[in-house]
């Protein structure tokens, strides 16, 4: 590691030089000596520098979009050489070469701040060695000997002896208990960065070396940071674990509110974006407007989240715009009011609770409430008057009551009348 480091000791100057003007800074508040001086110092470091890979970062993110565009292309190549791996791997190279892209691009943030990390590694290593390096001289070599985190020593490592530790004021438990903790930490974080990555950030629909390459990276990163960990000073680790949750929450946003085609996250996106189209009728950023824009030009070859997304706002009376706005659809608010109004009409008229007692009653055969014998007297019908001579129904139960014979009596004949 020291052999490594030296190769970057062209940047050891500006890299000290940066650390001690945060020094200034932090130990006009917390004391020069204190592990909070020179700690916060290293994470500002940690910062400025992710501040300007900002750009690498962007062109990262758009390296990996163009990526996901080439997966059908890919998943293609590889159904058509499936039985010949060497033509499989030309074809994808020919690929890459002819649409400008690169399979290593996520590399490229660690990649660039390597030259930093290691000559950080140099400086803290020539404090613990008691040797003035870039503009820490004999004062500030001193004061961040003094200087711990958590009871450990700024320069201090898991492999040192209890001697060297000693000698830095300080204990071999402390040192080892404070440097596992981080080393721990720093692998996780960076294993749960490449994992949501993985998760909700990638379309995973295609399997390409492309994701191949990311799943092998999501295990392998946080196992080197492991075994080289007990080989970093504290300093470092502080450096590498700030990097660590810079890089999670920068891929948190992005992932966020910029999601790739095709992907979890893009669902979850659309939605939250529907729901707030839906209830104030419009886009809200530049950037909405510029996803809604993709997604209008895509026409058919629009994927599952963004056509659900898109008939969503039809639903809602809505249609998105060629230029990324959303406005009310007339005809789609119309067809949607026919659609409520038919509905409507299909539905049966709710009954009374008295017809629906009735009607249960009925069907159960049982009397209503109210037979025809129990009517009142003011309730029935006045009709006209009836005829004397006319007969009224049921003489001839009268008359077979009053002992004339029963049963149907013969007509009489015609002739007789």
């Amino acid at each position: 590691m020291d052999t490594i480091a030296s190769l970057f000791s062209f940047i050891t100057t500006p890299v000290s030089w940066v650390i001690v003007q945060f020094h200034k800074v932090y130990g006009a508040v917390f004391g020069p000596d204190t592990g909070w001086a020179w700690g916060l110092s290293i994470v500002s470091l940690v910062i400025l520098i992710r501040i300007c890979l900002i750009p690498l970062f962007v062109k990262q993110i758009k390296a990996t979009r163009a990526m996901q565009t080439l997966q059908p292309e890919m998943k293609k190549i590889q159904e058509r050489y499936k039985n010949d791996r060497q033509r499989q791997s030309e074809e994808m190279m020919k690929l890459y070469k002819e649409t400008g892209t690169n399979p290593l691009s996520s590399c490229l943030p660690i990649l660039a701040q390597s030259p930093f990390f290691f000559a950080l590694y140099h400086v803290l290593n020539s404090i613990a060695s008691n040797d003035t390096v870039g503009v820490i001289n004999d004062r500030l070599l001193e004061s961040a000997q003094k200087a711990h985190i958590f009871g450990a020593p700024l320069a201090a490592k898991f492999t040192d002896s209890s001697d060297k530790v000693e000698a830095l004021n300080s204990s071999l438990t402390d040192v080892r208990v404070v440097t596992a903790i981080m080393i721990v930490l720093m692998s996780l974080s960076q294993f749960y960065t490449q994992r949501q990555l993985m998760t909700k950030n990638v379309d995973t629909t295609v399997k390409t070396p492309f994701m191949q390459q990311q799943k092998m990276l999501m295990y392998v990163f946080p196992i080197i940071f492991a075994v080289f960990g007990i080989n970093f000073p504290v300093g470092v680790l502080v450096y590498w674990l700030t990097t660590n949750v810079w890089t999670m929450g920068q891929q948190m946003y992005v992932i966020r509110n910029n999601p790739t085609p095709g992907s979890k996250a893009q669902a979850a996106y659309l939605e939250r974006l529907s729901h707030h189209v839906a209830k104030h009728g419009r886009t809200r950023s530049r950037g909405e407007r510029a996803i809604v824009k993709a997604i209008v030009a895509k026409g058919r070859d629009r994927n599952e989240y963004e056509r659900k997304f898109v008939n969503g706002l039809n639903k809602a009376g809505l249609a998105a715009q060629a230029d990324g706005t959303v406005i009310k659809s007339e005809s789609t608010a119309a067809a949607q009011a026919e659609e409520v109004a038919a509905a409507k009409r299909q539905q049966p008229k709710r009954q009374t609770k008295a017809k629906r007692q009735s009607g249960t009653a009925k069907a159960a055969g049982e009397p209503t409430s109210l037979t025809k014998s129990e009517e009142p007297e003011d309730a029935k019908p006045a009709g006209p008057a009836k005829k004397d001579n006319a007969k009224p129904a049921g003489s001839n139960r009268s008359r077979a009551q009053s002992g004339q014979r029963k049963g149907p009596q013969r007509p009489k004949s015609p002739s007789k009348k």
